[in-house]
């Protein structure tokens, strides 16, 4: 791939909390169009990379460039507003505000792309949503608060869609229904990075994995050459 496809390239990026450091030279990258995935036990440093890259925590050291422009520490409101996606872990929707004025508080077409997310898009997307509009976010299921989540950041019409965890503690049921979602999004072209523990869905998702132990990036390929490699997985994942 020429470098004019590379979408997100993380390198070198250690950062910690206090005195306690938990990224070590961390790398990564994601190509336009690309469905990648950051695999790890936890406390290994997934959700620290997120917010790394999201300058939802300072890094110390090393390089965070989306589009090729350096995006390292930038506050997270100019992260998103360069185009980029996030579905936090816990979800964090807005407890007090509907369904539809969750979509919208933060909602843009910065991408001025020809078939922008809209409201309708996103109901097309989860219906379930729709017939939910006028209830507030607490009134949701983890399932729907999920998709609520999901349908948030695509609102803002990102590049790049980060979801950390994304179907932790949901139902089999509604599981498939976001990877069924997440697959239309990679056939439509959105770039995905993507935290979770269910390697299955995974392996048929993405074109790319990355393992991180210890706060550094140990194993990297496809699903073919993960599929391949049971050492790495029982080692790595428990899996």
């Amino acid at each position: 791939m020429s470098t004019d496809s590379i979408l997100l390239k993380v390198e070198d990026l250690e950062s910690g909390y206090g005195q306690s450091q938990v990224l070590y030279g961390m790398r990564l990258q994601i190509d336009a169009g690309q469905c990648v995935t950051l695999l790890g036990r936890n406390g290994m440093g997934k959700t620290t990379t997120i917010k790394s890259i999201m300058g939802m925590h300072l890094a110390w050291k090393g390089q965070v460039q989306f589009n090729g422009a350096n995006i390292r520490n930038l506050p997270s409101h100019r992260v998103a507003q360069r185009g980029v996606g996030l579905v936090p872990e816990g979800r964090q929707i807005f407890p007090n505000l509907s369904v539809e004025e969750n979509l919208i508080a933060t909602a843009a077409d910065r991408r001025k792309k020809s078939n922008p997310w809209t409201l309708s898009r996103v109901y097309q997307l989860f219906p379930r949503l729709q017939e939910r509009a006028g209830n507030f976010g607490n009134q949701l299921s983890g399932g729907e608060q999920q998709m609520l989540a999901i349908s948030r950041a695509l609102m803002t019409n990102p590049e790049l869609l980060i979801l950390d965890e994304a179907t932790e503690g949901l139902s089999p049921l509604v599981r498939q229904e976001i990877w069924t979602a997440l697959a239309l999004l990679r056939h439509e072209g959105m770039a995905i990075l993507v935290i979770d523990k269910n390697l299955a869905p995974l392996l048929r998702l993405a074109d790319r994995h990355f393992i991180v132990e210890k706060g550094q990036i140990v194993w990297e390929g496809d699903s073919d050459a993960l599929s391949a490699d049971p050492d790495a997985r029982q080692k790595y994942l428990g899996a």
